[in-house]
């Protein structure tokens, strides 16, 4: 290399490493913003820079899985089956590449098992009974990577629950195409899960429904109203709550 090429090399060089530390700081600060947006509940917001993290960084595991359970939320308040069904597959989609980056994570194993369990209701009885089994695993998955994930914990209460009290239709397709379903789900067990994922976030008004929901079924009516009392008691922290809140008040207008 001559002494003019030797100089300009260095030149370049140079002038370049503004250049790259003012890339790292924007893209820095996209992720703080991002990440402050999903710390609020402001779901749409936060899905939009994450993505824009995406655009520049494609493997960026935070925006990666952060992303599919934005498309799983959001999704799930949508009128359209077509339209839950387009965001559940992007939920899908983007959690198939977080577990590519690392699926030995918890975070990237929960948000699989919450895409594929969205899809599920509003799938068909075949569909449902199919993915079972794949739902059970990756939230299984994410407990044995961190025993304190709350959602994993809920996520496993509610598939007990749901496979607890299949119709008579789902569970011959169960037995009929698939050998059966794995685990001996029980109502006595999606509560005990719904209450591990209460000792990890008892701030989380979804979680008191659902278990309202598990004690209903079970004919626990006192424990039911008990649950939908203190989630009306909890301040609302995603877009759902207020919805949430209502369903708590009609469920305790039926008991009572």
């Amino acid at each position: 290399m001559t002494i003019f090429n030797k100089r300009f090399f260095i030149t370049a060089a140079i002038f370049a490493i503004p250049f790259l530390a003012l890339a790292q700081t924007g893209s820095s600060s996209l992720q703080q913003r991002a990440d402050s947006l999903y710390d609020a509940y402001a779901e749409k917001q936060a899905l939009d820079l994450y993505q824009q993290i995406l655009d520049e960084q494609s493997g960026n595991y935070k925006a990666l899985w952060r992303t599919s359970f934005l498309y799983s939320r959001i999704g799930n308040r949508l009128e359209s089956k077509d339209r839950q069904k387009e965001y559940y597959n992007q939920a899908i989609n983007y959690a198939e590449r977080a577990l590519t980056v690392d699926s030995t994570d918890t975070q990237s194993n929960f948000v699989m098992a919450v895409a594929m369990g969205r899809k599920a209701l509003i799938s068909g009885a075949r569909e449902r009974v199919a993915a079972s089994r794949a739902i059970k695993k990756y939230a299984d998955r994410a407990i044995k990577f961190d025993s304190t994930n709350a959602g994993a914990w809920h996520v496993l209460g509610r598939w007990n629950f749901k496979i607890a009290n299949l119709s008579w239709i789902e569970r011959a397709a169960a037995n009929t195409l698939f050998g059966g379903i794995p685990g001996n789900a029980t109502n006595a067990k999606a509560e005990e899960y719904i209450q591990k994922a209460i000792s990890y976030n008892d701030n989380y008004v979804l979680y008191y429904y659902d278990l309202a929901t598990v004690y209903e079924k079970m004919g626990q009516d006192k424990q039911a109203i008990s649950a939908c009392k203190k989630a009306l008691t909890l301040p609302n922290l995603t877009p759902d709550d207020d919805d949430l809140k209502q369903d708590c008040r009609d469920l305790m207008e039926d008991l009572q």
